[in-house]
């Protein structure tokens, strides 16, 4: 039995690598199917009553979600819009950055103080039965 040539190795190999990225590339376009089952598996955050009002929680470095008056809830992404560090704290009606002190307010994200020039992106979340979810 004749060994394959070199020419047909490289056809083989080019041929093999072409199909693999193909393949993650399909697997990795095509859509989730959504489900009932999935709406009620949504990350739940935080049950309502351990968010203070005035204030807020930061949950798995991931989100804050806080309460600016009794009974409104909102999310936003933890990650600080100067230079991506983690916020540490919501106290004095603001989410507060460590790293260079920017601070942001409770019911929108706004920049209360800087150096960060822009807002905490927002998360949508679904408020149902005293639990946070995304949403």
């Amino acid at each position: 039995m004749p060994f394959p040539t070199r020419r047909v190795m490289i056809f083989r190999t080019l041929t093999g690598g072409v199909t693999a990225l193909v393949a993650s590339a399909v697997a990795w376009a095509r859509p989730a199917e959504a489900t009932e089952t999935d709406a009620e598996s949504t990350t739940i955050l935080a049950k309502t009553k351990s968010i203070p009002v005035g204030g807020g929680k930061i949950i798995q470095g991931k989100w804050v979600v806080t309460q600016p008056k009794k009974g409104t809830f909102r999310a936003f992404s933890a990650k600080c819009t100067h230079q991506g560090c983690t916020v540490a704290s919501v106290s004095g009606g603001t989410i507060n950055c460590p790293c260079h002190g920017s601070k942001f307010g409770i019911s929108d994200g706004a920049v209360a103080r800087g150096p960060a020039s822009r807002a905490l992106p927002s998360q949508r979340i679904k408020v149902s039965k005293g639990v946070i979810r995304l949403g």
